[in-house]
Protein backbone atom coordinates (compact mmCIF):
# COMPACT_ATOMS: atom_id res chain seq x y z
CA UNK A 1 0.00 0.00 0.00
CA UNK A 2 2.88 2.21 1.20
CA UNK A 3 4.75 1.67 -1.93
CA UNK A 4 1.63 1.71 -4.24
CA UNK A 5 0.86 5.30 -2.91
CA UNK A 6 4.75 6.71 -3.40
CA UNK A 7 4.36 5.57 -7.04
CA UNK A 8 1.28 7.04 -7.57
CA UNK A 9 2.91 10.28 -6.12
CA UNK A 10 5.38 9.91 -8.37
CA UNK A 11 3.34 9.49 -11.56
CA UNK A 12 1.41 12.13 -10.11
CA UNK A 13 4.61 14.89 -9.89
CA UNK A 14 5.70 13.94 -13.69
CA UNK A 15 2.65 14.76 -14.94
CA UNK A 16 1.84 18.01 -12.96
CA UNK A 17 5.34 19.23 -15.13
CA UNK A 18 2.64 18.97 -17.76
CA UNK A 19 0.06 20.86 -16.96
CA UNK A 20 1.23 24.43 -16.85
CA UNK A 21 0.17 25.50 -20.41
CA UNK A 22 1.04 29.04 -19.64
CA UNK A 23 3.67 31.14 -17.38
CA UNK A 24 5.20 34.56 -16.78
CA UNK A 25 9.17 35.17 -17.21
CA UNK A 26 10.62 37.95 -15.65
CA UNK A 27 14.21 39.63 -17.25
CA UNK A 28 16.15 42.33 -14.63
CA UNK A 29 18.05 44.50 -16.66
CA UNK A 30 19.99 46.49 -14.66
CA UNK A 31 22.94 48.84 -14.27
CA UNK A 32 25.72 46.94 -12.08
CA UNK A 33 27.90 49.09 -9.66
CA UNK A 34 31.55 49.00 -7.85
CA UNK A 35 29.30 47.72 -5.11
CA UNK A 36 28.46 44.47 -4.14
CA UNK A 37 26.19 45.09 -1.27
CA UNK A 38 24.35 47.90 -3.65
CA UNK A 39 23.80 45.25 -6.47
CA UNK A 40 22.53 42.33 -4.50
CA UNK A 41 20.22 45.01 -2.83
CA UNK A 42 19.00 45.76 -6.14
CA UNK A 43 18.30 42.82 -7.38
CA UNK A 44 16.36 41.44 -4.58
CA UNK A 45 14.42 44.72 -4.99
CA UNK A 46 14.08 44.40 -8.44
CA UNK A 47 12.91 40.24 -8.16
CA UNK A 48 10.29 41.15 -5.58
CA UNK A 49 8.85 43.89 -8.40
CA UNK A 50 8.96 40.86 -10.61
CA UNK A 51 7.25 38.41 -8.63
CA UNK A 52 4.75 40.96 -7.53
CA UNK A 53 3.94 41.57 -11.45
CA UNK A 54 3.50 37.61 -11.18
CA UNK A 55 6.45 36.61 -13.11
CA UNK A 56 7.15 32.64 -11.96
CA UNK A 57 10.78 32.84 -13.92
CA UNK A 58 13.08 35.63 -13.19
CA UNK A 59 16.26 35.76 -14.60
CA UNK A 60 19.42 38.11 -13.94
CA UNK A 61 21.80 39.27 -15.95
CA UNK A 62 25.40 37.32 -16.24
CA UNK A 63 27.31 38.25 -13.58
CA UNK A 64 25.27 41.02 -11.87
CA UNK A 65 27.32 41.04 -8.73
CA UNK A 66 29.80 42.77 -9.82
CA UNK A 67 31.24 45.12 -13.27
CA UNK A 68 32.51 43.17 -16.19
CA UNK A 69 35.99 42.58 -14.54
CA UNK A 70 37.24 40.52 -17.68
CA UNK A 71 38.20 43.74 -19.64
CA UNK A 72 41.25 43.18 -18.00
CA UNK A 73 43.42 40.64 -16.96
CA UNK A 74 44.33 40.93 -13.49
CA UNK A 75 44.69 38.40 -10.54
CA UNK A 76 43.28 40.54 -8.13
CA UNK A 77 39.79 39.86 -9.63
CA UNK A 78 39.69 36.24 -8.32
CA UNK A 79 38.83 36.97 -5.66
CA UNK A 80 35.30 37.86 -6.51
CA UNK A 81 35.21 34.30 -7.04
CA UNK A 82 31.71 32.28 -5.15
CA UNK A 83 31.46 29.00 -3.39
CA UNK A 84 28.60 27.33 -4.90
CA UNK A 85 26.73 26.49 -2.51
CA UNK A 86 27.77 29.46 -0.31
CA UNK A 87 26.46 33.09 1.46
CA UNK A 88 24.99 34.50 -1.90
CA UNK A 89 23.20 31.29 -2.90
CA UNK A 90 21.90 30.65 0.61
CA UNK A 91 20.85 34.47 0.27
CA UNK A 92 18.66 33.69 -2.97
CA UNK A 93 17.42 30.70 -1.99
CA UNK A 94 15.56 31.97 1.07
CA UNK A 95 13.93 34.83 -1.18
CA UNK A 96 12.75 32.36 -3.96
CA UNK A 97 11.22 29.94 -1.22
CA UNK A 98 9.48 33.20 0.29
CA UNK A 99 8.66 34.51 -3.44
CA UNK A 100 7.45 31.09 -4.82
CA UNK A 101 9.13 31.60 -7.83
CA UNK A 102 11.96 29.94 -10.26
CA UNK A 103 15.23 32.69 -10.30
CA UNK A 104 18.31 31.99 -12.65
CA UNK A 105 21.28 33.81 -11.55
CA UNK A 106 24.81 33.82 -13.11
CA UNK A 107 27.73 33.71 -10.97
CA UNK A 108 31.74 33.50 -10.60
CA UNK A 109 31.97 30.19 -9.25
CA UNK A 110 35.39 29.20 -7.12
CA UNK A 111 34.88 25.22 -7.15
CA UNK A 112 38.75 24.75 -5.64
CA UNK A 113 41.78 27.18 -5.55
CA UNK A 114 43.17 27.61 -9.54
CA UNK A 115 39.21 25.87 -10.84
CA UNK A 116 36.42 28.74 -11.57
CA UNK A 117 33.65 28.74 -13.64
CA UNK A 118 31.29 31.04 -15.38
CA UNK A 119 28.04 29.58 -13.69
CA UNK A 120 23.97 29.61 -14.14
CA UNK A 121 22.36 28.08 -11.45
CA UNK A 122 18.72 27.72 -11.12
CA UNK A 123 17.27 27.81 -7.49
CA UNK A 124 13.18 26.28 -7.66
CA UNK A 125 10.41 27.52 -5.80
CA UNK A 126 11.13 25.64 -2.48
CA UNK A 127 14.49 27.27 -1.97
CA UNK A 128 16.54 24.56 -3.32
CA UNK A 129 19.54 24.54 -6.21
CA UNK A 130 17.98 22.08 -8.76
CA UNK A 131 20.31 23.22 -12.03
CA UNK A 132 23.70 24.09 -12.48
CA UNK A 133 25.11 25.10 -15.61
CA UNK A 134 28.90 26.19 -16.32
CA UNK A 135 29.25 28.16 -19.63
CA UNK A 136 31.00 26.02 -22.28
CA UNK A 137 32.63 28.76 -24.86
CA UNK A 138 34.43 31.18 -23.17
CA UNK A 139 35.38 33.99 -25.60
CA UNK A 140 39.03 36.37 -25.82
CA UNK A 141 38.11 39.46 -27.38
CA UNK A 142 39.41 42.64 -26.41
CA UNK A 143 37.69 43.62 -23.21
CA UNK A 144 36.25 40.12 -22.87
CA UNK A 145 38.99 38.51 -21.75
CA UNK A 146 37.54 35.88 -20.21
CA UNK A 147 39.70 32.84 -20.79
CA UNK A 148 42.30 34.39 -18.33
CA UNK A 149 39.56 33.69 -15.74
CA UNK A 150 36.91 30.94 -16.11
CA UNK A 151 37.79 27.03 -17.19
CA UNK A 152 35.23 26.05 -19.89
CA UNK A 153 31.96 24.00 -18.45
CA UNK A 154 32.29 20.70 -17.53
CA UNK A 155 28.65 19.79 -16.90
CA UNK A 156 27.54 19.87 -20.42
CA UNK A 157 24.12 21.36 -21.74
CA UNK A 158 20.71 20.90 -19.63
CA UNK A 159 17.14 20.59 -19.34
CA UNK A 160 15.72 21.13 -15.47
CA UNK A 161 12.03 20.43 -14.89
CA UNK A 162 10.24 23.08 -13.02
CA UNK A 163 6.66 23.42 -12.08
CA UNK A 164 6.06 26.42 -14.20
CA UNK A 165 8.07 25.43 -17.28
CA UNK A 166 11.34 23.39 -18.87
CA UNK A 167 14.09 25.81 -18.30
CA UNK A 168 17.44 25.65 -20.03
CA UNK A 169 20.32 27.93 -19.61
CA UNK A 170 23.33 29.24 -21.73
CA UNK A 171 25.46 32.29 -21.31
CA UNK A 172 26.66 34.92 -22.92
CA UNK A 173 29.05 33.67 -25.63
CA UNK A 174 27.25 30.82 -25.72
CA UNK A 175 24.22 32.37 -27.58
CA UNK A 176 26.23 32.85 -31.03
CA UNK A 177 26.89 28.93 -31.10
CA UNK A 178 23.66 26.94 -32.68
CA UNK A 179 24.67 23.42 -31.31
CA UNK A 180 24.38 24.72 -27.75
CA UNK A 181 20.84 25.65 -28.51
CA UNK A 182 20.06 22.42 -30.49
CA UNK A 183 21.26 20.16 -27.80
CA UNK A 184 19.50 22.15 -25.45
CA UNK A 185 16.67 21.98 -27.05
CA UNK A 186 16.83 18.31 -27.28
CA UNK A 187 17.03 17.90 -23.85
CA UNK A 188 13.26 19.14 -23.78
CA UNK A 189 13.89 22.58 -22.71
CA UNK A 190 10.54 24.90 -23.90
CA UNK A 191 12.94 28.00 -22.69
CA UNK A 192 16.43 28.69 -23.42
CA UNK A 193 17.91 31.64 -21.08
CA UNK A 194 20.76 33.97 -21.74
CA UNK A 195 22.21 35.56 -18.75
CA UNK A 196 24.05 37.90 -20.70
CA UNK A 197 27.15 41.08 -20.42
CA UNK A 198 27.41 42.19 -24.38
CA UNK A 199 27.90 45.56 -25.24
CA UNK A 200 30.19 47.92 -27.68
CA UNK A 201 33.07 49.30 -27.52
CA UNK A 202 32.80 52.81 -27.70
CA UNK A 203 34.98 53.83 -30.32
CA UNK A 204 33.26 51.09 -32.73
CA UNK A 205 29.91 51.57 -32.12
CA UNK A 206 29.27 54.28 -34.62
CA UNK A 207 30.69 52.09 -37.35
CA UNK A 208 29.82 48.73 -36.10
CA UNK A 209 27.35 49.36 -33.43
CA UNK A 210 24.06 48.90 -35.16
CA UNK A 211 25.57 45.21 -37.42
CA UNK A 212 26.66 44.14 -33.73
CA UNK A 213 22.94 44.62 -32.19
CA UNK A 214 20.95 42.90 -35.43
CA UNK A 215 23.35 40.30 -35.68
CA UNK A 216 22.54 38.98 -31.66
CA UNK A 217 19.05 39.59 -32.28
CA UNK A 218 19.17 37.81 -35.38
CA UNK A 219 21.06 34.97 -34.19
CA UNK A 220 18.81 34.63 -31.26
CA UNK A 221 15.39 35.03 -33.35
CA UNK A 222 17.19 31.69 -35.03
CA UNK A 223 17.97 29.85 -32.26
CA UNK A 224 14.05 29.96 -31.58
CA UNK A 225 13.02 29.42 -35.12
CA UNK A 226 15.54 26.58 -35.32
CA UNK A 227 14.36 24.89 -32.66
CA UNK A 228 10.82 25.95 -31.89
CA UNK A 229 11.69 27.06 -28.22
CA UNK A 230 11.07 30.73 -26.13
CA UNK A 231 14.47 32.66 -26.46
CA UNK A 232 14.91 34.66 -23.29
CA UNK A 233 18.05 37.36 -23.38
CA UNK A 234 18.55 39.47 -19.94
CA UNK A 235 21.52 41.99 -20.69
CA UNK A 236 23.07 44.81 -18.19
CA UNK A 237 23.01 48.34 -18.89
CA UNK A 238 24.97 50.94 -18.48
CA UNK A 239 28.88 52.40 -19.20
CA UNK A 240 31.95 50.34 -17.49
CA UNK A 241 35.04 51.94 -17.78
CA UNK A 242 38.57 49.44 -16.32
CA UNK A 243 41.95 51.63 -17.19
CA UNK A 244 41.64 52.42 -20.70
CA UNK A 245 39.17 49.75 -21.42
CA UNK A 246 35.26 50.89 -21.87
CA UNK A 247 32.32 49.00 -22.42
CA UNK A 248 28.94 50.55 -23.38
CA UNK A 249 26.35 47.67 -22.50
CA UNK A 250 23.60 47.84 -25.17
CA UNK A 251 20.55 46.22 -23.18
CA UNK A 252 17.87 45.31 -25.24
CA UNK A 253 16.57 42.30 -23.57
CA UNK A 254 14.24 40.71 -24.43
CA UNK A 255 11.63 37.36 -25.46
CA UNK A 256 11.08 35.29 -28.52
CA UNK A 257 8.93 33.25 -29.40
CA UNK A 258 9.19 30.17 -31.51
CA UNK A 259 8.30 31.59 -34.57
CA UNK A 260 10.83 34.13 -34.07
CA UNK A 261 8.87 37.28 -33.32
CA UNK A 262 10.25 39.74 -30.57
CA UNK A 263 7.18 39.16 -28.19
CA UNK A 264 8.66 41.73 -25.29
CA UNK A 265 11.65 44.17 -25.37
CA UNK A 266 13.34 46.92 -22.76
CA UNK A 267 15.18 49.58 -24.47
CA UNK A 268 18.97 49.86 -25.01
CA UNK A 269 19.91 52.36 -22.06
CA UNK A 270 17.56 52.05 -19.41
CA UNK A 271 17.09 50.00 -16.45
CA UNK A 272 13.87 47.99 -15.89
CA UNK A 273 12.17 44.58 -15.26
CA UNK A 274 10.23 43.45 -18.26
CA UNK A 275 7.52 40.46 -17.13
CA UNK A 276 5.97 38.23 -20.19
CA UNK A 277 3.60 35.78 -21.02
CA UNK A 278 4.78 32.34 -22.60
CA UNK A 279 2.25 30.27 -24.04
CA UNK A 280 4.00 26.69 -24.30
CA UNK A 281 0.93 25.47 -26.52
CA UNK A 282 3.40 27.86 -29.19
CA UNK A 283 6.34 25.25 -29.13
CA UNK A 284 4.00 22.00 -29.88
CA UNK A 285 2.73 24.64 -32.37
CA UNK A 286 5.97 25.58 -34.26
CA UNK A 287 7.29 22.20 -34.06
CA UNK A 288 4.20 20.62 -35.57
CA UNK A 289 4.15 22.60 -38.68
CA UNK A 290 8.18 23.44 -38.78
CA UNK A 291 9.33 19.97 -38.35
CA UNK A 292 13.18 20.87 -38.12
CA UNK A 293 13.70 18.69 -34.86
CA UNK A 294 11.70 16.13 -36.67
CA UNK A 295 13.97 16.15 -39.75
CA UNK A 296 17.22 16.10 -38.74
CA UNK A 297 20.07 14.10 -40.77
CA UNK A 298 21.88 13.07 -37.71
CA UNK A 299 23.26 10.02 -40.13
CA UNK A 300 24.97 12.58 -41.99
CA UNK A 301 26.28 15.21 -39.54
CA UNK A 302 29.69 13.23 -38.67
CA UNK A 303 31.75 16.31 -40.13
CA UNK A 304 30.67 18.53 -37.18
CA UNK A 305 32.46 17.19 -34.53
CA UNK A 306 35.77 18.29 -37.58
CA UNK A 307 37.47 21.10 -37.26
CA UNK A 308 38.02 21.67 -40.31
CA UNK A 309 37.73 19.63 -43.72
CA UNK A 310 41.78 18.96 -43.72
CA UNK A 311 41.03 17.14 -40.13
Amino acid sequence: MGSGKKEQEKNSQKYFYKMELKTKVGLLQLKIHKNKDLNIKKAVNKIRYAAKKGAKIVCTSELFLFEYFCKTENHSNFKYAEKIPGAITNLFCKLTKELNIILIISLFEKKIAGQYYNTCIIINDKGKIISKYRKMHIPDDPGYYEKFYFTPGDLGFKNTKTRYGEIGTLICWDQWFPEAARLTALKGSEIIFFPTAIGWHPKEKKKYGKTQLDSWITIQKSHAIANGIFVVAVNRVGYEKKGNRKIEFWGHSLVIDPNGKIIAKLKSKEEGVLVCDIDFKKVDSARQHWPFLRDRRIDAYKSLIRNSKND
